[in-house]
């Protein structure tokens, strides 16, 4: 029997992709068009420096001006507060000083593989044409931005990240379109780019189908077990059952209506992110930047460029502020004065987010043949190869190249 693949992103293709390729037949399911989610928006950004946990002393002493400012990095809105209340408690445990190295480990593990992970994705694929060679450039405007970044920087040096150092002239050279505002950057040569994150999701499910995988449109509403508990199957919301060898849910923000009915809590709460696409921006990049103290990125991605960064915290079902979308950009300009703003659209995803930032990945504590990829964050491209090999090897019955036990399911 087939393994199904619940979850069409960048996370539940590459994993199908890879099962495919190994000689385990998958079926990919989704209730919409593969890569409609944050996969359709995000930042297309390769973020292996980014592994730090988001609850930190140093950003709780911000989260109080932030959350209820209109044009802070991080958004609460109100009514949503009550309901946030549960996550947002485990949120500031996670961030406890015994708790902070365990996980920067287990986020530096994952980035540590990425490019191995990830090039053997894209290079099966046929798809390396689609990563850049540049890297990303961290942003400072004075000595202060500069300071306050500090426990990024120590915390790249401890963990063997490349990154350099650039004066006002070296950035310039790099990307002239950069603002005489920007005094210094730091580069991130390993930070590099897909040029369309959509894109890549629609090429690895046509090599999947290529390969002789299944995809099949459908809303998995439950599972369906054996006499001893055993998972044997999915049932799809039109009453079509697809039988399973194995089933792997990698379905984000949704992953825990599926999960509760195992018995498996998983603390999952969405992250609103908002982009503008720009397809004549009227400047050139050939890095991404970020402007930390500005919460922003913009990449060269999908024909022109993105900006995006920010969080908002108000569940599924509250209509889109686009205003974040044009704060952003405002905050983008700042950088690149040239910046035209024409040719525009803009969009809004949820980013499915963990308490401690840590994503989860494994097998079901309740029931044998389940797996979970989930909980990933602003990383889900950044994970998503070393996500499916890791997946990979637990269904194949491979020994996993990482210790899996930070990733568990039943950590919480």
């Amino acid at each position: 029997m087939p393994v199904v693949v619940i979850g069409a992103g960048i996370i539940g293709t590459a994993i199908a992709f890879e099962l495919q390729r190994r000689g385990r037949p998958a079926i990919l399911v989704d209730r919409s068009e593969p890569g409609r989610g944050c996969s359709f928006g995000n930042m297309g950004s390769i973020a292996v420096t980014e592994f730090l946990p988001a609850s930190r002393p140093a950003i709780w002493t911000q989260l109080p001006k932030w959350i209820f400012s209109a044009e802070g990095p991080v958004r609460l809105r109100l009514g949503y507060l009550p309901r946030l209340a549960p996550w947002l408690v485990r949120f500031l445990l996670a961030g406890r000083h015994s708790k902070l190295r365990a996980l920067e480990d287990a986020g530096a593990a994952l980035c540590a593989r990425v490019y191995e992970d990830f090039m053997a994705l894209l290079s099966a694929a046929g798809l390396l044409d689609m990563l850049s060679t540049a890297g990303c450039l961290s942003l400072y405007a004075t000595d202060a931005e500069l300071y306050s970044d500090r426990e990024h920087l120590e915390a790249l040096r401890r963990y063997g990240i490349a990154h350099e150092h650039l004066d006002r002239a070296a950035l310039e050279a790099l990307e002239p379109a950069i603002g005489p505002r920007i005094s210094r950057a730091v580069l991130f040569p390993q930070n590099r780019t897909i040029a369309d994150p959509y894109k890549l999701v629609l090429r690895l499910v046509d090599r999947f189908v290529g390969m002789g995988g299944r995809r099949e449109t459908g809303n998995a509403v439950s599972f369906e077990l054996t006499q001893d508990g055993t998972l044997s199957g999915v049932r799809l919301g039109d009453g079509r059952r697809l039988n399973a060898s194995a089933v792997v849910v990698a379905t984000g923000i949704d992953t825990p209506r599926l999960s509760k009915s195992l018995g498996d809590a998983i603390p999952l709460e969405t992250e609103r992110g908002y982009h503008t696409q720009i397809m004549d921006p009227g400047v050139t990049l050939s890095h991404s930047i970020i402007w930390p103290s500005r919460a922003f990125m913009v990449s060269p991605v999908a024909g022109g460029i993105r900006v995006g960064g920010t969080v908002e915290l108000a569940g599924l079902d509250a209509p889109p502020d686009y205003r974040r979308a044009k704060m952003v950009v405002a905050c983008a300009r700042e950088a690149l004065p040239g910046l035209q703003i024409r040719d525009t659209s803009e969009w809004m995803g949820h980013r499915p987010a963990l308490p401690d930032t840590v994503p989860v990945i494994g097998p079901s504590a309740k029931v044998r043949g389940v797996f979970y990829a989930t909980g990933h964050g602003h990383l889900g491209l950044t994970y998503a190869a070393t996500t499916a090999r890791l997946i990979g090897d637990l269904v194949t019955g491979r020994k996993p190249p990482l210790n899996l036990t930070p990733y568990r399911v039943d950590r919480f």
